[in-house]
């Protein structure tokens, strides 16, 4: 087997294994059994079951970063995060059982969820941008986060929604992005107080002395 060719048998082996049974139970060794490879070209590959869970959240990121999305620019923020999430649990078809798996894990295993947080978090600053949503800075951080809770949310419901159609997934999405829309004016109005007591306190600043140097200087 070639590095790639490893890394496409570790990461299908720890999804078939999460079918048949609970994430703490899987050890690295059944990995590379399941795999077919031994633990030291596993250990080449990934330094933890986590870390491989990670490598799959990336492959995933890239199928709907690689979709064309020239077709979207017009639409409003929320038409076109609705488009790229339904991508995203489109690329997951094939491991609803295994993702099912991982969500019960994660409810019993606090450790466990802030781990996945964090991964899914970085997953959503992706999406938003696919999306054409900045994820800059501490405002972008923020917004990856309550997207993270939502789609976590919308992926429980379509881990159990076996309509090919997928209603109920796409109107647990509408509801969620519709409750995300109001959350983020919400957010923009909180972030927005601290710039205007800033303004303030220098108007009083500058009436109380006028001929202070903290002002921008006449050319």
């Amino acid at each position: 087997m070639t590095d790639s060719t490893h890394r496409k048998a570790i990461i299908d082996a720890l999804l078939s294994l999460l079918e048949t049974g609970p994430l703490e139970r899987i050890g690295l060794n059944d990995i590379a059994k399941a795999a077919g490879i031994s633990l030291a070209d596993l250990r080449g590959e990934f330094s933890s079951v986590v870390a491989i869970l990670a490598a799959h959240m990336k492959d995933i990121d890239r199928t709907v970063l690689s979709a064309d999305t020239s077709d979207m620019g017009d639409e409003p923020a929320r038409e076109r995060l609705f488009d790229v999430l339904m991508r995203r649990l489109d690329a997951h078809a094939g491991h609803k059982v295994a993702i099912r798996s991982l969500i019960r894990s994660t409810l019993c295993n606090p450790p466990l969820a802030l781990v996945m947080n964090g991964l899914a978090a970085r997953s959503m600053s992706w999406m938003m941008t696919a999306a054409g949503i900045s994820a800059a800075g501490p405002k972008g951080a923020l917004r990856a986060q309550a997207l993270t809770l939502m789609y976590v949310r919308v992926l429980s419901v379509w881990a159990n929604d076996e309509d090919p159609g997928l209603a109920r997934t796409m109107a647990a999405l509408d509801r969620e992005l519709a409750r995300a829309e109001r959350w983020s004016g919400f957010l923009d109005t909180m972030l927005a107080i601290p710039e205007r007591l800033q303004a303030g306190r220098w108007r009083a600043r500058r009436r109380r002395d006028p001929d202070s140097d903290d002002g921008i200087e006449a050319a």
